[in-house]
């Protein structure tokens, strides 16, 4: 109970690290992400935090499957380099004792997982799109990034705005360029404010401004000093996308037996005995063999993650384009896993290296070479 004690102490521990430290790269790809858009003006800038949000829960179930897997995989390899585990082996502490505390570590972790992919995910993949399209129905106003020129949808006038306000929707030093009529109007303002009519329009107030109205290339042009003016934004006309399967609620796929549902559904299922399998698999894995080299077994490791999520999302797309029967779907890659663990977990119980003498070998050069 010690030992166990210490394990479970030290697994949740390592887990909290590895979780924010993979929650860190997350969130800063994704910042980059949006950020490159609301630097066009594709996206609104106030936006890039709700957006942030759903891109984070769809992805937490990967994240999470990660966690379990480094986290073990971590935590026993330390164990097998700094000897604890052979204390664990000289008490009568088998390797298949193992089991039993990592399974009670990762299985919490793996119910979390199965309801966010069966049920959250897809939710926060609707939520996301149903908020692009509502921040697309948007009027111009709200697409423009203040210090960045922005063309308006129709491509007949062009606004920039040095600051946007949300709170009381007041904007500070704007230029807006229209073409109407043949003629060529500029207009420049100190500040101006977004206000609605009582028909839902939406209008920037300018004020203290002057305008500039003339045709091109002739030198007829007006200038016109004003105290206030009515420029109307119109509303963007934003296209409804239909639902995708990743963005359909699991019970509606269940009803709707078409391929591609069926497909997404074996994915959704497939991801917390994923988790399941990767933890397991990390027991054995986790071996350090010290004239193999530290990194052999991580280098493994790594192969082994990324074969069998390759092999997920190929069998996924064939059971999609009924290239595959859906009564086999995902399962032939769970299974040549759960051999995998089987093969590699035999070998450690009578003590036998990991690898074949041939592999092994291989790998030692490889790895003294790095």
């Amino acid at each position: 109970m010690i030992f166990k004690r210490s394990l479970l102490h030290e697994l949740f521990a390592t887990a909290l690290t590895t979780f924010l430290v993979l929650i860190s790269i997350m969130v800063a790809q994704r910042i980059t992400y949006y950020l490159s858009f609301a630097a066009r003006g594709n996206v609104a800038s106030d936006a890039i935090g709700a957006l942030l949000g759903f891109s984070l829960l769809k992805f937490l179930p990967l994240l999470l499957t990660l966690t379990v897997f480094i986290t073990i995989l971590l935590t026993l390899s330390r164990w097998h380099r700094d000897s604890e585990m052979v204390v664990w082996f000289t008490c009568g502490q088998g390797i298949y004792k193992l089991v039993n505390p990592i399974l009670s570590f990762a299985f919490p972790i793996i119910l979390a997982i199965a309801l966010l992919s069966v049920f959250v995910t897809p939710w926060a993949t609707q939520k996301g799109l149903d908020f692009r399209e509502q921040m697309n129905s948007s009027d111009e106003l709200t697409a423009i990034v203040p210090g960045v020129f922005k063309e308006s949808q129709h491509s007949d006038r062009v606004f920039f705005v040095e600051r946007y306000s949300t709170f009381n929707s007041k904007v500070h030093n704007i230029f807006a360029q229209s073409m109407q009529h043949g003629k060529l109007g500029i207009i420049v303002a100190a500040e101006g404010q977004q206000i609605k009519n009582e028909k839902g329009d939406t209008f920037i107030v300018l004020q203290s401004g002057r305008r500039y109205e003339g045709k091109p290339d002739t030198p007829e042009f007006g200038i016109m000093n004003f105290d206030h003016y009515s420029l109307r934004t119109e509303p963007i006309e934003a296209t409804h996308e239909p639902p995708t399967p990743k963005s359909t609620p699991s019970m509606q796929l269940l009803r709707d037996r078409d391929p591609e549902n069926i497909a997404e559904l074996q994915w959704r299922l497939s991801v917390p005995i994923s988790a399941f399998l990767l933890a397991l698999l990390a027991i054995p894995l986790s071996f350090v063999d010290p004239r193999a080299g530290r990194s052999a077994n991580l280098i493994l490791a790594i192969l082994v993650y990324l074969i069998y999520n390759n092999m997920l999302s190929i069998l996924q797309s064939w059971v999609a384009r009924e290239k595959l029967s859906p009564l086999i779907g995902l399962w032939p890659s769970h299974f040549l896993v759960l051999l995998l663990f089987v093969y590699l977990f035999y070998r450690r119980v009578f003590l036998l290296p990991l690898l074949p003498r041939w592999l092994g070998a291989f790998s030692t050069r490889w790895s003294r070479t790095r």
